[in-house]
């Protein structure tokens, strides 16, 4: 049994949720409803409670006795459905609103979404309204394109609430994907290492650990358990996923060390510094103690990939590959070097890709395998992709 949640927002296709719900409680769902003020306009929420025996959900107001009702729900949900899903709504969602009970419950739900719109055609086209979509599906939301058809306001065009049959295919197969990696231990690793010079200077990188952080999230989003292993990096840790913060490669050795043995998947995503200082002086370097000229002597950091333990439970290794020139060959090279399942070969010669930036553009190889190129897209859907191969492995 699974635990949908139905947000339903002001509008008249508002009534055919009502046959929605009921088939999904006929799959054996457990189903609760939550509804903004415009919806409470066009069906009661009488209505829903009396179909899912449950409360309805509609605003602060009437839950003073539960002041944290809206993270009870979000905490209790598999899935949220949006629907139907008005541009305003949408709105809120994409700029992170929380301004009633319904947007307050989503935004604090880490459940995966669908969001079901149904609007003026004209709505719909607006450019506003399409940079919002783009926004949620970059979020990982997933969007259900509106029906063509004959809308409300006696327009025809794009905007039709969906169909109920497509609709629960659609909830169908999220509520699998949603669990693919339940019960499933994967260990990321993000961002850059440090390696001292001296108590104040290090060598480092410009790696911000974005695609790293996204693939960890990516793995929760689908119900694993994720250890995200992180060098320093400005980002925000994600709930519910247990972060280790390091400094040098030996840390980072370290750290898998002790986290390998319980993982099926390992996402090596972190950018390793190949070289560390033979003698990090206990002070601060002065120039005075110097004649114009500071020489340092670096040696070789262990590989970690390539001399990783591979207990039995690990099934699936993935590697990173900066590259600036020979993006394939060298990627090919390094599948071979490092004893790994994948790698994923990112081209950091371009200014708009790579290191810092939100998207990337990379190349997906693996043995036997033709190279999967991913175009400049969204780092988020990127590591959804990762994720999925990952998943279809274990």
């Amino acid at each position: 049994m699974k635990k949908i949640v139905f947000v339903l927002t002001g509008g008249i296709a508002e009534y055919k949720v009502i046959e929605l719900i009921r088939n999904e409680m006929k799959l054996g769902n457990d189903v609760r409803v939550a509804m903004t003020e415009m919806a409470t306009k066009f069906v009661t929420p009488l209505t829903f409670s009396t179909l899912t025996n449950h409360d309805v959900l509609t605003d602060f107001e009437n839950h003073t006795n539960k002041p944290v009702a809206h993270v009870e729900l979000a905490d209790w949900a598999d899935l949220i459905v949006i629907a139907p899903a008005t541009a305003n709504f949408m709105s809120k969602m994409a700029m992170g609103l929380a301004d009633d009970f319904a947007s307050t419950m989503v935004l604090a739900s880490h459940a995966s979404k669908l969001v079901i719109p149904a609007m003026n055609v004209n709505m719909w086209n607006n450019p506003a309204t399409q940079r919002n979509v783009n926004i949620l599906v970059q979020d990982g939301i997933k969007v259900m394109e509106p029906d063509d058809g004959l809308l409300a306001e006696g327009y025809s065009g794009k905007g039709r609430f969906p169909e109920n049959e497509s609709i629960i295919r659609k909830i169908n197969k999220q509520l699998e994907s949603g669990s693919k990696l339940s019960g499933k231990h994967i260990l990321v690793t993000a961002g850059g290492t440090r390696e001292p010079i001296d108590s104040v200077r290090f060598i480092g990188n410009r790696s911000s650990g974005k695609m790293g952080f996204a693939i960890a999230k990516a793995a929760y989003n689908q119900g694993a358990y994720v250890t995200l292993i992180s060098g320093p990096t400005k980002l925000p840790a994600i709930p519910g996923v247990k972060t280790i913060f390091i400094q040098t490669v030996d840390d980072l050795q370290n750290a898998i060390n002790e986290n390998i043995k319980q993982a099926d998947a390992l996402v090596m995503a972190a950018a390793v510094s190949d070289y560390r200082v033979a003698t990090v002086a206990d002070h601060k370097l002065k120039k005075s103690e110097f004649d114009g000229t500071m020489q340092l002597q670096l040696v070789e950091n262990p590989d970690v990939l390539a001399n990783l333990e591979h207990p039995d439970n690990l099934k699936f290794v993935v590697g990173f590959a900066a590259e600036s020139e020979n993006l394939l060959a060298n990627g090919q090279t390094k599948l071979k070097k490092k004893h790994v399942d994948m790698i994923v070969a990112n081209d950091i010669s371009k200014s708009d890709t790579g290191f810092d930036s939100d998207d990337n553009a990379v190349t997906l190889i693996r043995p036997e395998l033709k190279p999967e190129v991913i175009k400049k897209q969204s780092k988020k859907l990127i590591a959804q992709r990762i994720i999925d191969i990952i998943s279809d492995q274990l």
